[in-house]
């Protein structure tokens, strides 16, 4: 059940030496390219960091964390066409990424794998990293490996306090 997946999901600040296989690298990247997109534009595109000497690079992109650097694998998820702004006011490219990148999150624990979503980069010199072209913007780095750790518990709020139905 995919509920049990979601339960089981957490962010993964530690990762075990041990190099993410191939295989379960495709398996996320198909992940993400099965994943909706409005007017299916797909302007989605993921860089894998999988260089030594580029990984080590990342913790100084990422304000610090270690973390990022000891993961055997990145993603960067990045999209373009970025003018198309949908009815609701909300970049479509942007929300289309962040939805492929919950894809490649949840199908890593299905593989036994962890992630932590990261949104703290220096985006400028992230991009020089990996080449982006201008029109293209990242949206979040995922760093993916083997967990060192266990799941911890969460302080989640109650779940009729997240919800309304027919009103706000």
């Amino acid at each position: 059940m995919l509920l049990n997946c979601i339960k089981e999901r957490f962010s993964v600040r530690k990762f075990l030496d041990k190099p993410v296989e191939q295989e379960k690298v495709n398996i996320l990247l198909e992940a993400a390219r099965l994943a909706p997109s409005a007017s299916n534009k797909q302007s989605w595109h993921f860089v894998v960091i999988k260089d030594k000497e580029k990984r080590r690079q990342l913790t100084d992109i990422c304000k610090g964390q270690k973390f990022v650097t000891e993961a055997p694998i990145t993603i960067a998820i990045c999209c373009t066409n970025l003018d198309y702004i949908m009815t609701c006011g909300q970049t479509a490219p942007i929300i289309d990424a962040a939805i492929a990148g919950e894809h490649i999150v949840l199908q890593a624990v299905e593989l036994g794998l962890g992630s932590c979503w990261i949104g703290a980069f220096y985006h400028d010199k992230m991009a020089e990293l990996i080449n982006l072209p201008e029109d293209y913007q990242i949206v979040g780095l995922l760093p993916i490996g083997y967990p060192a750790v266990k799941k911890g518990s969460r302080n989640l709020k109650a779940i009729e306090k997240i919800y309304s139905y027919d009103s706000f």
